[in-house]
């Protein structure tokens, strides 16, 4: 987990630079952006659950919302929760379309080269990790995923979800416990 205390410096988000970029017409400022986070939301809709097929369309529905908005973007916050914040509606869209959150599990067999990554798991245990992971509340499978995988600090995953610094924390702890139980009743 990363700390929550480091301060931001939203002035050199080179990112929100590129949006700003975009916003006044540049195609190329646009898929530098798309370059940068395009594997890192198949990442995150991949954790969140959804086939990989799926989580391609939805990172394309992601950046596609992204463009839309690239005029309305203020760099109040650093790009990667206005990134977020739009995933996270087209993971709620997707999942309102399909019938929520029931296609967890057995993409992990086809989509092992995103698990592969983890640090500090052992091979042996990445279908544990991934399993222990997808059963998970949707709620708590989220602040780890945003944590962990995407890399966020605490109060960004709150800006993100909209919700107290206190939730991410609490929804993080119980969410590493329930983690551990799993992994520890596996073997």
């Amino acid at each position: 987990m990363l700390p929550d205390n480091h301060p931001e410096d939203r002035t050199l988000d080179p990112d929100a630079a590129l949006m700003t970029q975009a916003a006044e017409g540049s195609m190329d400022a646009f898929a530098d952006l798309a370059r940068r986070h395009q594997n890192n939301l198949l990442n995150f809709f991949v954790r969140m659950g959804a086939y990989y097929h799926e989580a391609e369309d939805m990172v394309q529905e992601t950046l596609l919302r992204v463009f839309k908005y690239r005029d309305r973007y203020q760099p109040t916050a650093k790009f990667t929760t206005f990134l977020y914040v739009l995933a996270r509606h087209v993971w709620a869209d997707r999942g309102r379309q399909a019938g929520r959150w029931d296609r967890l599990h057995a993409q992990l067999k086809s989509d092992a080269e995103i698990v592969e990554g983890v640090p500090g798991v052992a091979p042996g245990n990445r279908l544990d990790v991934q399993e222990a992971l997808d059963r998970l509340s949707p709620k708590l499978r989220e602040v780890l995923v945003l944590n962990i995988y995407q890399g966020m600090r605490y109060q960004e995953i709150a800006d993100v979800l909209g919700v107290p610094l206190g939730t991410v924390k609490s929804r993080i702890n119980l969410a590493l416990k329930e983690m551990r139980e799993r992994l520890d009743d596996a073997h």
